[in-house]
């Protein structure tokens, strides 16, 4: 009994050690490095209170990997030539990779990143992401991305849900999924600035959009995902 409740205990440690990292967002990460200023967020201050324009607003909110709602507290990173440059001026995936005929979805989970690429190799758009957290206590075991090579084989709506979680009965909003190895998805979702899902790529809705209606294929010769 005693070495059961240890494990137990251990295992409770290792979950909170694991949201400790993960409460380190992408954007406090980029404070420290030459090109961003970091702000911190004041009471009652928003996406558009700070940005109106909404295209400087869209480069902010990439750069830090999150949509979801600021709180008094958060740190931001904020690009010193914001008024200058476009969303792909700050791609962090190469612009041109081998080109092999066929469109790719290359995800990096260390850069919290997705690139899609032309046939031609070329990257022709980019977006933040939020991969597995490592472990999910719901249901008591870890919950990675998958890494490796893929292809989607199956998409859906905007009403898209999943037929798993919330535990026990599912519903969780999954709009326009796209899934690539089992249950595992990109899909549109809010995004906190760190790797929060059970394993699915969440992505900016309009992202899960554009790539759900305009660039992913399906079925024995869907588009290529390489998760890394």
């Amino acid at each position: 009994m005693l070495k059961r409740q240890l494990l137990i205990c251990l295992a409770l440690i290792l979950a909170l050690s694991s949201c400790a990292i993960m409460a380190r967002t992408y954007g406090k990460r980029l404070c420290a490095r030459p090109g961003y200023t970091c702000i911190q967020i004041k009471r009652g201050q928003t996406w558009h209170k700070l940005w109106s324009d909404p295209q400087k607003r869209r480069i902010v909110m990439r750069i830090n990997r999150t949509n979801n709602y600021l709180y008094r507290g958060l740190i931001i990173a904020v690009p010193n030539n914001l008024t200058d440059i476009t969303h792909m001026d700050v791609a962090p995936l190469p612009y041109s990779r081998p080109a092999n005929g066929k469109r790719a979805i290359v995800i990096s989970m260390a850069k919290q990143a997705f690139g899609a690429y032309d046939k031609n190799g070329y990257l022709v758009h980019w977006g933040p992401i939020s991969g597995g957290k490592g472990y999910c206590p719901d249901i008591g075991r870890a919950c990675n991305t998958p890494r490796g090579k893929y292809r989607v084989f199956r998409k859906g709506t905007r009403a898209c849900e999943s037929d798993k979680y919330p535990i026990p009965h599912g519903g969780a909003p999954m709009p326009y999924c796209m899934f690539f190895k089992g249950g595992y998805a990109m899909h549109g979702s809010p995004m906190p600035g760190y790797h929060a899902s059970h394993g699915c790529v969440r992505m900016f809705f309009e992202d899960a959009q554009w790539l759900n209606k305009n660039f992913i294929s399906v079925g024995a010769r869907g588009t290529r995902v390489i998760v890394s």
